[in-house]
Parts: structure tokens; sequence; C-alpha cells
């Protein structure tokens, strides 16, 4: 059941996003009734109530830009979530990077369901509960959802299975990536490159500490179970943005006896990366074994709450051609 209270926030915000809304001819607020008209994906809005559900299912895929967020509280689903989906009433989201675009057919899993009327959102989550949400429409592929309760916006952009852009999830979500398997093998190192340290080491695993990112290394031979694995060494890692260069992560390793050992770090698929070793010239392409899927909160397997993330930058040029 929808329950639309009147309150500050249906006021105040309905004033605050009429230029968003408006998209369409201001002439018609002069005659004798208000009409609007707003256009996303081929949905036409009356008003200035929005046809939510419509809008809701015009594209397959909502991406959950977190760095986006205003406002000092949360939804918990949508700090866990990477996308959510809404068809037929039933409420997905995409809750890790490893599987996105295959797991429940590109959707996720099913977390809830939902009912949308006006521009009022109800959310019946399977573990957070009964949530009623605003969404406004900010431009073509653009949605704000509105918790009043906290006062707190998200922004999700829109997108088809088709055309989803995978890059920008993986580059802008890659620690989440790189901790997303229980480790990582080394399965291929380039012919050419000058024998170093970093030579010896098959397996990596990257998670959060209480001071920090860590990572641990192996030397193990590959093919070695997971459960056998012998991990050698701990230290601290960082990734870091380039500049002027979006779709490069640089990563740092404290080794140590050998000082940082520095990486350009390049996304393959959702199971593997490479490391480039500029210092030696040596690319070392490694997968993720042993997948951690992160399900609902309350669960085992809970997934992570993103954050606002800001890596330091570094004014390197690269250097892999």
């Amino acid at each position: 059941m929808l329950v639309l209270v009147e309150t500050r926030t249906t006021k105040w915000i309905a004033m605050r996003k009429l230029k968003l809304l408006c998209i369409g001819t201001f002439l018609g607020l002069l005659a004798t009734s208000c009409y609007t008209e707003v256009i996303l994906e081929d949905v036409f809005v009356e008003d200035t109530r929005i046809n939510t559900d419509q809008i809701l299912q015009s594209y397959d895929l909502w991406y959950v830009d977190i760095n986006e967020t205003e406002g000092g509280g949360e939804i918990p689903f949508m700090q866990r979530a990477f996308t959510i989906s809404f068809k037929n009433g039933i409420f997905y989201a995409n809750n890790n990077i490893a599987g996105i675009g295959k797991t429940g057919n590109g959707l996720g899993i099913p977390v809830g369901y939902y009912d949308a009327g006006g521009t009022i959102l109800e959310v019946d989550h399977d573990v957070d509960g009964l949530w009623f949400l605003e969404v406004f429409v900010v431009n073509n592929n653009t949605l704000e959802v509105y918790d009043p309760r906290s006062d707190t916006s998200y922004f999700v952009n829109g997108y088809q299975r088709g055309n989803f852009d995978y890059d920008r999830l993986f580059y802008e979500n890659i620690e989440f990536l790189l901790q997303e398997y229980q480790a990582w093998e080394k399965v291929a190192v380039s012919e050419t490159g000058a024998l170093n340290d970093f030579d010896d080491e098959n397996f990596l695993q990257f998670y959060e500490g209480n001071q920090g990112t860590y990572f641990r290394s192996s030397i193990d031979a590959p093919g070695t179970s997971l459960n056998s694995l012998q991990w050698d060494y701990e230290g601290f890692y960082e990734v870091y943005d380039v500049q002027n260069d979006e779709t490069l992560k640089t990563l740092t390793l404290d080794y140590d006896f050998m000082g940082n050992d520095y990486f350009e770090l390049y996304v393959i698929n959702d199971r593997t990366i490479e490391l480039y070793h500029p210092d030696s010239g040596t690319v070392y392409e490694f997968q993720g074994r042993g997948y951690i899927e992160f399900l609902k909160s309350g669960t085992a397997q809970a997934a992570k709450k993103r954050v606002k993330t800001k890596n330091p930058t570094m004014n390197v040029v690269r250097k892999r051609k």
C-alpha cells in the first residue's frame, strides 16, 4: 500500500525540483492548469507527478553513483548496491562487481519488492524492511532517490544491459573487485621483462584491515588449493588515480625488504587483472579464485557498504603501450 505523507519534503522538494521536472514548455504554466512534459526514454509524465514505475522500468540497470550522494544518512540497500533494477514489482540489486552482467541475467539478485505511484517509491526490502522514498528526474538518464527521514539523496544513472558502462564500474570501484576473491593466482607472465623479486610471487590477497588496506603474498606453486596456501608476506597496499587518465589505476605494494613495488593496474574482466611492472617491463596476469558472493545484509556473506572514495592521485604517464 502506498502512503503519501504531506510533509516539508513533499512541499519543499517539489519546488526545489520544479526546474528539473519542467523539461517541457513553461508556457503551459501560464494557462488555467499546470501542465508539464517530461520525456525519459519515451515515458510521458503529466503535471508535476511522475509516473514513477514507468520511469524505473525504462532502464534495465540503475548504477548507484555513490560519490554523488548528498546528506548524512543512508539507505542501507542503496549503500551496498552497485546497480539496482525494478521489474514488475520485484526489486533487484548487484552487490558484487564480479559476476555483474551474468548474475540474474544481468539484473543481480532479487532483494525485495517495490510499488510506485506519483513520486513515491515504496521498497519492501527482505532485510532492511519498508522504505518510503521520493523519486525525481534529473535528466534523461539520471534520477534522484530521496529519503525524507534522513534527508539523504542517492543519484542513479540508467543503462540498458546492452550498453552498461562496465569500464566505469570497474575503475571507479577497483578496490571492491580486488577484495571479491579469496586470492588472485598468477596465470601468465610476459616473455619480455627483466628478472625481479616479484617474479616469485604466485598468489596475492587483498583485504580491509584495522589500519587500512592490506595485501598478502605467497610463493606457493601455481595450482595450490586455497586452503593449503601459506602466506609468506603481509603489508599495506594502495590504489591511486592517475592524473588526466581515467582508465588507468596504479597499485603500490609495500614490501619492507624491497620498498614499495609499483604497478600499472588494468582490469581485463571481472575475474582477470593485469599488473604491469614498469621497472622491469614485465606484465603479470592474475585470475581471481574463491569468489566471495555478497548477498543481503544480515547474512554470513553480507555485502560491504560502499562509501565515498577519493583515491590519492599520481602524476605519472602510462608506460605500457
